[in-house]
């Protein structure tokens, strides 16, 4: 596939250098370097597990809504 990129002339004068020295099209390079990079993209990494502690209970039943209210205005 044909496609068009814009490249960094310092970039691109590093390519054409090593195309020269290895013999190889800049087109194999680019496209050798992308299946390198795409190759080793990282898995998922598995999150730690959370904290957990012991609390001592509820101090106040969150579905009575005045209790609730009391214990947060402090009545």
């Amino acid at each position: 596939m044909k496609t068009t990129l814009n490249i960094d002339d310092t970039v691109m004068a590093s390519l054409r250098r090593e195309a020269a020295r290895t013999g190889r099209t800049m087109s194999e390079l680019v496209e050798t370097a992308l299946r390198q990079l795409l190759r080793r993209a990282p898995a998922a990494a598995e999150l730690p597990p959370l904290p957990s502690f012991q609390s001592g209970g509820a101090l106040v039943d969150v579905s009575d809504r005045e209790a609730l209210y009391r214990q947060m205005e402090g009545r």
